[in-house]
Protein backbone atom coordinates (compact mmCIF):
# COMPACT_ATOMS: atom_id res chain seq x y z
CA UNK A 1 0.00 0.00 0.00
CA UNK A 2 0.86 3.60 -0.68
CA UNK A 3 2.26 6.24 2.28
CA UNK A 4 -1.20 7.80 1.99
CA UNK A 5 -3.43 4.98 1.87
CA UNK A 6 -1.45 3.24 5.28
CA UNK A 7 -2.42 6.38 7.14
CA UNK A 8 -5.81 6.47 5.90
CA UNK A 9 -6.25 2.68 7.49
CA UNK A 10 -4.42 3.47 10.65
CA UNK A 11 -6.58 6.58 11.29
CA UNK A 12 -9.81 5.21 10.61
CA UNK A 13 -8.72 1.75 12.26
CA UNK A 14 -8.51 -0.31 9.44
CA UNK A 15 -5.28 -2.00 10.53
CA UNK A 16 -4.06 -5.81 9.36
CA UNK A 17 -3.95 -6.24 13.50
CA UNK A 18 -7.49 -5.17 14.04
CA UNK A 19 -8.61 -7.00 10.69
CA UNK A 20 -6.90 -10.72 11.98
CA UNK A 21 -8.72 -10.06 15.94
CA UNK A 22 -12.55 -9.52 13.91
CA UNK A 23 -11.70 -12.63 12.49
CA UNK A 24 -10.35 -14.66 15.21
CA UNK A 25 -13.97 -12.94 17.39
CA UNK A 26 -15.79 -14.51 14.00
CA UNK A 27 -14.26 -18.17 14.21
CA UNK A 28 -14.96 -17.92 17.92
CA UNK A 29 -18.52 -17.03 17.95
CA UNK A 30 -18.94 -19.31 15.05
CA UNK A 31 -17.60 -22.45 17.46
CA UNK A 32 -19.09 -21.78 20.18
CA UNK A 33 -22.82 -21.25 18.09
CA UNK A 34 -22.16 -25.14 16.41
CA UNK A 35 -21.14 -26.46 19.74
CA UNK A 36 -24.50 -25.15 21.45
CA UNK A 37 -26.31 -26.13 17.85
CA UNK A 38 -24.78 -29.99 18.51
CA UNK A 39 -25.52 -29.71 21.93
CA UNK A 40 -29.18 -29.36 21.33
CA UNK A 41 -29.69 -31.52 18.74
CA UNK A 42 -27.85 -34.28 20.67
CA UNK A 43 -30.32 -33.60 23.51
CA UNK A 44 -33.28 -33.22 21.38
CA UNK A 45 -32.60 -36.44 19.15
CA UNK A 46 -30.31 -38.73 20.62
CA UNK A 47 -31.12 -38.98 24.12
CA UNK A 48 -34.52 -38.53 23.61
CA UNK A 49 -36.49 -41.43 25.58
CA UNK A 50 -38.55 -43.62 22.70
CA UNK A 51 -42.54 -42.50 22.95
CA UNK A 52 -44.08 -45.23 25.27
CA UNK A 53 -47.54 -44.41 23.79
CA UNK A 54 -48.56 -44.42 20.16
CA UNK A 55 -52.43 -44.32 19.10
CA UNK A 56 -53.34 -45.36 15.40
CA UNK A 57 -57.05 -44.71 14.21
CA UNK A 58 -58.12 -47.20 12.01
CA UNK A 59 -60.95 -45.86 11.00
CA UNK A 60 -65.37 -45.31 11.93
CA UNK A 61 -68.64 -47.11 11.51
CA UNK A 62 -72.05 -44.46 11.20
CA UNK A 63 -74.02 -46.53 12.19
CA UNK A 64 -76.90 -43.84 12.29
CA UNK A 65 -77.49 -40.41 12.74
CA UNK A 66 -77.14 -40.99 16.85
CA UNK A 67 -74.45 -43.76 16.69
CA UNK A 68 -70.71 -43.56 15.65
CA UNK A 69 -68.04 -46.92 16.29
CA UNK A 70 -64.47 -45.87 16.12
CA UNK A 71 -61.67 -48.49 15.34
CA UNK A 72 -58.06 -47.86 16.77
CA UNK A 73 -54.78 -49.37 17.78
CA UNK A 74 -52.75 -48.57 20.87
CA UNK A 75 -49.50 -49.73 21.13
CA UNK A 76 -48.12 -49.36 24.54
CA UNK A 77 -45.37 -51.36 27.27
CA UNK A 78 -46.94 -54.81 28.80
CA UNK A 79 -48.67 -53.78 31.94
CA UNK A 80 -49.28 -49.98 31.51
CA UNK A 81 -53.04 -48.98 31.87
CA UNK A 82 -54.47 -46.25 29.80
CA UNK A 83 -56.75 -43.71 30.00
CA UNK A 84 -58.45 -42.34 26.31
CA UNK A 85 -60.30 -39.67 25.03
CA UNK A 86 -61.77 -41.08 21.80
CA UNK A 87 -63.38 -38.17 19.70
CA UNK A 88 -66.01 -38.31 17.04
CA UNK A 89 -65.78 -35.20 14.35
CA UNK A 90 -67.92 -34.36 11.41
CA UNK A 91 -67.39 -33.16 8.07
CA UNK A 92 -65.80 -29.49 9.40
CA UNK A 93 -63.30 -31.59 12.41
CA UNK A 94 -65.83 -29.87 14.76
CA UNK A 95 -66.23 -32.71 17.75
CA UNK A 96 -69.66 -34.03 17.99
CA UNK A 97 -69.23 -36.83 20.40
CA UNK A 98 -66.79 -38.06 22.71
CA UNK A 99 -66.11 -40.48 25.74
CA UNK A 100 -63.02 -41.20 27.92
CA UNK A 101 -62.20 -44.74 27.72
CA UNK A 102 -60.26 -46.66 30.65
CA UNK A 103 -57.97 -49.37 29.08
CA UNK A 104 -56.78 -52.00 30.95
CA UNK A 105 -53.42 -53.16 31.30
CA UNK A 106 -52.05 -56.47 29.39
CA UNK A 107 -49.46 -58.58 28.55
CA UNK A 108 -50.01 -57.50 24.62
CA UNK A 109 -47.94 -54.29 23.36
CA UNK A 110 -50.51 -53.53 20.24
CA UNK A 111 -54.44 -53.98 20.76
CA UNK A 112 -57.09 -52.90 18.53
CA UNK A 113 -60.63 -51.58 20.16
CA UNK A 114 -63.81 -50.32 18.86
CA UNK A 115 -65.87 -47.46 20.98
CA UNK A 116 -69.22 -46.73 20.31
CA UNK A 117 -69.98 -43.06 20.72
CA UNK A 118 -73.38 -40.89 20.55
CA UNK A 119 -73.00 -37.73 18.48
CA UNK A 120 -74.77 -34.69 19.80
CA UNK A 121 -75.20 -33.97 15.99
CA UNK A 122 -75.09 -35.52 12.59
CA UNK A 123 -71.33 -36.48 12.01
Amino acid sequence: MSDNSERLAARYGVTPQRAARSRAWGWIAAGGFAAVLGAWLWWGGVLETPSQLQVRDIGHTIVSETQVVVNYEVTTAPGTPITCAVQALNASYGIVGWRVVDIPESTQWTRVFDTTLRPANPP
